[in-house]
């Protein structure tokens, strides 16, 4: 799901600073207008239109300037490769972003695009959706050889331990029925934290194992519809390579098509989910084992995941409200129909 650990409000930069940002670059001109971009929650990005073109504006706010330099060296030689990405524009001294005031600014040519979810594409779609995201795990694996994998956070390889979650779920719990005024939200919080727990109850025996964990690569690490630009019916952009790094390329296969592919009552669409994963198997050569245990680690990470009640609950940050509903009832009908939706995956 769509996520971050830090929520922040967007300040559109002042004509001064797009001034003074734009003189890094030749052929930027100067700026007329900036208009921050809806979609998203990590990182700020705006529409820069200036005098000689259009431009995605991207306002980095951790300024690891190693992790995005990393990031661009690996959308260039995507990109050189054929894929749809859109590689940030060259400035002065050949430099990919720019520091001002100790913000961290990249440029990035504007795409005409529209995001699709699952339910927009055909199945023929749905398979050439995940034939792309094997095209860039097995290309990253090419284009990466040479950089060093980034440190890999703690407990990453650790699966989410269930006496945890019930500590999570009973301060969601509080939390929930405490709010003023109550409505129908932190009821349905309250109902899904309750049948969470007993579900968990029953199902804490299938927490993976130590080192169950797939073959890890580099990956795009936040494939979801918000980070894909359609032009018709073909994918023109994958954008927002914040997360690139070394995990499990078959959990991502998986998690980006739990996103896709959810319907708004909560359930997968098999039919297409099947189509993507053939594809993304053919391609990039993962077999059935392996998207098997990866389907096994994500539904267990559904199943002890509630990052949108604590947004909402502890940071008082409701931007994740509408994604609610269906995720919280995908993680239940995934325990339900657990063999049907392993099948729709390893073929």
């Amino acid at each position: 799901m769509l996520r971050s650990s830090v929520v922040r409000s967007a300040t559109t930069p002042d004509r001064d600073t797009l001034g003074s940002l734009l003189r890094h670059y030749d052929s930027a001109g100067a700026p007329l207008s900036c208009e921050p971009v809806a979609e998203g929650l990590l990182n700020h990005g705006y529409f820069l239109a200036t005098t000689r073109g259009r431009y995605f504006l991207k306002h980095h706010l951790d300024g690891d300037r190693t992790a995005l330099a990393r990031q661009h060296r690996a959308t260039r030689r995507l990109a050189g490769l054929g894929l749809p990405v859109v590689p940030p524009v060259t400035g002065a001294g050949g430099r990919t972003f720019t520091v001002l005031d100790g913000r961290c600014y990249a440029l990035h040519p504007w795409i005409e695009g529209r995001h699709r979810t699952g339910g927009e594409l055909t199945t023929g779609q749905s398979r050439r959706l995940g034939a792309l995201l094997g095209r860039v795990h097995t290309t990253l694996e090419r284009v990466m050889a040479d950089e060093p994998a980034p440190p890999r956070p703690p407990g990453t390889d650790t699966a989410a331990d269930p006496e945890r979650t019930f500590e999570t779920i009973d301060e969601l719990l509080a939390l929930a029925r405490g709010a003023r005024p109550r409505t129908s939200f932190d009821e349905l919080a309250e109902h899904r934290l309750l049948e969470r727990r007993a579900l968990l109850e029953r199902q804490a025996h299938r927490r993976p194992a130590p080192g169950a964990e797939p073959a890890a690569g580099w990956v795009h690490g936040d494939f979801h519809p918000l980070n894909v630009l359609y032009r018709g019916s073909e994918p023109a952009a994958i954008v927002d390579w914040d997360r690139l790094g070394v995990q499990p390329r078959a959990e991502e296969a998986v998690r980006a098509a739990a996103i896709f592919f959810v319907r708004p009552c909560g359930t997968l669409d098999l039919a297409k989910v099947a189509a993507y994963a053939s594809a993304y198997r053919g391609v990039c050569g993962a077999g059935a084992e392996e998207l098997a245990a990866a389907v096994h680690r994500v539904w267990w990470e559904r199943l002890n995941d509630f990052w949108m009640l604590a947004w909402r609950y502890r940071l008082g940050d409701r931007r994740t409200d509408p994604q609610f509903p269906a995720a919280a009832a995908l993680a239940v009908w995934w325990t339900r129909t657990y063999p049907a939706v392993r099948r729709a995956f390893t073929g």
